[in-house]
């Protein structure tokens, strides 16, 4: 036998195999309440308990019932129990914004040298506009807000201690009656102190990117009170998950983050290591999370969990896939216009440009191990294709990887065409584009803050994608991806994944014919068996 043969053999093998488990019985369905599935069973045992409770009444701190006139004096009260809170956090990337600094020198992160597709750049932190989700007073310029996080009360800190000052200052009995009305607001808050929820959380995380579902097409306001049909896990009639639940903590450093760093560097579940992170399926669930003999056990060393328990993203609300920046700066009668989509949402804006917005999105799906290569200012492109700005990182032969779901937004933004590099426009402020929509001066002041990175003063845009992996929006199992829809010729979702043989996906006209042989041969002996035991057992009476 020659190698080809050799090779044409052992493919052979591998689809008759298949075939042959097709025919297999699926195993008991935990719905039947016989044999539950061992990932179910799992995850009752790993969130007993799950009632959150305290030790402290914030309330009844003397501290935290004084008049406070500005923020960093409501963190000072809280930093005088917890001593060791405030430089814990400041090491964190909720901080810093800063991830792993790469050895060439490029620092990833949102306050250094990292790009996306929606809002290009926080030019190291100094636009503005970006400040609004840094977890300080005013940015990193004040005081650690506690409360961001930790407070059980909804209150605008952008303005309230302005107006506060303003009306405690004030001689008329109605605005110092309007002050102590503010004042009450500010303590209730300041008092109101539990673990971080959906709504602390998602104040920032649904509305990245500049509003309600921008970015991440699997995370928005809708999961704020989700029903069990958009996420089994956080919806009140099924487990009421926060966000604490799976993002576990430890020293106030949050598990999950990715940048060149994995968010978790090992599968292991709570029964192998009772302190891991749960931020992985496998912690709760297991490796095999099916009723055993079910066939989907077979796949979790290749395939995430969220590929098939992930259906479709943005199922309630609608999320941006494109944001065409080259589109900006059009006028209507000489002034800025907006033009809304049939859905309401925003399709042009004229500080923004072109956008567009979809619903109930499948997702596309790559080799991940769970780090991301990130594209920086510092790095060459090439003009002549679409730009990755960032991109998982995976192969099928990686131990690692998995298939996994991805959101892909595509996006037309500005480049050095001399340098080829992608620039960082600065966007808020008096000399930012939204105010002067002048992409010179908006690139060159940007790129200003970017000292260490020349700029020609030659622009021009470019074709970019960024992947956001998809997580959130646990679906039903009866709403989980049938094998159909992958295993299938045309239409297959996994239709671009290379690197592994699919059947009923790929196609080989002597495997085909070998299958075939298989099943026949099966059905056949079957057959056969089954009328040597008739005549056999008639034999036997005689």
């Amino acid at each position: 036998m020659n190698r080809q043969q050799g090779i044409a053999a052992r493919k052979a093998i591998v689809v008759m195999l298949a075939v042959m488990a097709l025919w297999l019985p699926m195993g008991v369905s935990a719905a039947d309440g016989k044999d539950p599935a061992p990932g179910r069973v799992m995850a009752r045992q790993a969130t007993i308990g799950q009632e959150p409770w305290t030790t402290t009444d914030h309330s009844k701190h003397a501290a935290l019932q004084k008049q406070f006139g500005n923020g960093n004096e409501i963190t000072a009260a809280c930093l005088a129990c917890h001593s060791e809170a405030g430089e814990q956090f400041k090491q964190t990337i909720h901080w810093t914004w800063i991830g792993d600094t790469t050895q060439d020198g490029k620092v990833l992160g949102k306050a250094g040298d990292s790009l996306n597709n929606f809002c290009i750049s926080t030019k190291r932190m100094n636009d503005k506009s970006c400040q609004d989700c840094h977890p300080g007073w005013n940015g990193k310029t004040e005081e650690i807000n506690c409360l961001n996080c930790h407070s059980q009360k909804k209150v605008n800190w952008s303005e309230v201690f302005e107006d506060y000052n303003a009306f405690a200052q004030s001689d008329d009995p109605e605005e110092k009656e309007m002050a102590r009305e503010i004042q009450t607001e500010i303590q209730a808050a300041a008092q109101s102190i539990g673990r971080p929820t959906r709504q602390n959380c998602g104040e920032c995380h649904f509305k990245g990117g500049g509003g309600d579902g921008v970015k991440h097409g699997d995370l928005d306001t809708s999961l704020t009170k989700p029903n069990k049909s958009l996420d089994v896990h956080m919806a009140a009639e099924g487990r009421n998950f926060e966000c604490t639940r799976c993002h576990t903590t430890v020293r106030h450093q949050v598990a999950g983050r990715i940048y060149s760093k994995p968010a978790a560097t090992a599968r292991k579940s709570l029964i192998q290591d009772d302190l891991t992170a749960k931020i992985t399926c496998e912690a709760c669930h297991g490796a095999t999370p099916h009723a055993n003999g079910h066939k989907a056990n077979d796949h979790t060393d290749k395939v995430a969990c969220q590929s098939c328990h992930v259906p479709e993203f943005a199922r309630v609300l609608p999320t941006k896939m494109n944001w065409d920046w080259s589109q900006a700066g059009k006028l209507k009668d000489g002034k800025p216009y907006k033009e809304k989509g049939p859905d309401g949402t925003l399709d042009y804006m004229t500080i923004k440009g072109a956008m567009t917005w979809a619903k109930n999105v499948r997702p596309e799906y790559a080799w991940f191990n769970g780090t991301m290569k990130t594209l920086t200012v510092k790095d060459r492109i090439d003009p002549s294709r679409v730009v990755a700005v960032n991109e998982p990182m995976g192969s099928p032969d990686d131990s690692n990887a998995r298939i996994f779901p991805f959101k892909v937004h595509r996006g037309k933004q500005p480049y050095d065409k001399v340098n080829k590099n992608i620039v960082a426009p600065m966007l808020s402020g008096d000399d930012g584009y939204w105010k002067t929509l002048d992409w010179p001066r908006a690139i060159e002041k940007g790129m200003a803050f970017m000292a260490d990175v020349p700029y020609s003063g030659q622009f021009d845009f470019v074709a970019t994608s960024y992947v956001l992996p998809t997580t959130h929006m646990i679906a039903p199992r009866e709403n989980a991806v049938a094998c159909v829809q992958c295993h299938v010729r045309q239409g297959s979702r996994l239709a671009d994944i290379a690197g592994v043989y699919m059947p009923g996906r790929d196609r080989s006209r002597l495997l085909d014919i070998l299958g075939w042989i298989a099943v026949f041969g099966g059905v056949i002996g079957v057959g056969l068996h089954g009328l040597g035991r008739v005549f056999t057992k008639g034999r036997k009476k005689e």
